[in-house]
């Protein structure tokens, strides 16, 4: 008759984030976003989490699948602004199956370097270090943007950066893919 004090139902929320991380590079953001709602007792819990891959076995996108104790518009909110915070590109959305609602957040933009790995000269690839590349973006980018993934394709290899401006992150990169021998004809996408 009297359900005054029956608790809530805890709900799952999926965050589907438009960042091509490998499965390892997206558990690092699902241990620190449960690290984070721990820290702060906010009722808030990884469950899960997986990866789509494209049919090149490239990933085009990753979930993370959130149990709420209190499945509020302001819990929901606070999430989605935590992994905005950690890494949400734009075009990232926040599912919830149990009202049929999906929300668009996301803050970060994309940038995908994509490194010929089969039509440089031998001497190229025998002389040059992918390792430099992935430093040197890193080095360039610092305030903006970081390297957060990346993979290893038959015919590419290539390295996710997400950061504040895409102008400004391939502006910045701009002079080094320009010189160094292993980025010879490389390209580079916007992905977010």
């Amino acid at each position: 008759m009297f359900n005054l004090f029956k608790k809530k139902k805890p709900m799952v929320v999926v965050a589907t984030l438009n960042a091509r991380l490998q499965p390892d590079d997206r558990a690092d953001i699902e241990d620190a976003l449960d690290a984070a709602m721990a820290k702060h007792k906010h009722g808030v819990r990884v469950v899960g989490g997986g990866t789509l891959m494209a049919p090149d076995g490239e990933v085009s996108e990753c979930d993370i699948e959130i149990e709420l104790d209190d499945p509020s518009d302001a819990t929901i909110e606070m999430v989605m602004r935590t992994l905005e915070a950690m890494l949400a590109p734009k075009g990232s959305r926040m599912n919830i199956p149990d009202q049929n609602r999906r929300i668009d957040f996301g803050l970060q933009e994309g940038l995908g370097l994509y490194l010929n790995g089969t039509d440089l000269p031998d001497e190229v690839y025998r002389d040059s270090d992918v390792n430099h590349v992935f430093a040197e973006c890193q080095r360039l980018l610092q305030g903006i943007g970081a390297v957060s993934s990346h993979w290893q394709g038959p015919e590419e290899t290539a390295f996710y950066m997400y950061g504040s401006d895409f102008k400004i992150m391939r502006e910045r990169l701009a002079p080094f893919l320009n010189t160094y021998p292993l980025c010879q004809q490389c390209r580079v996408e916007q992905i977010a």
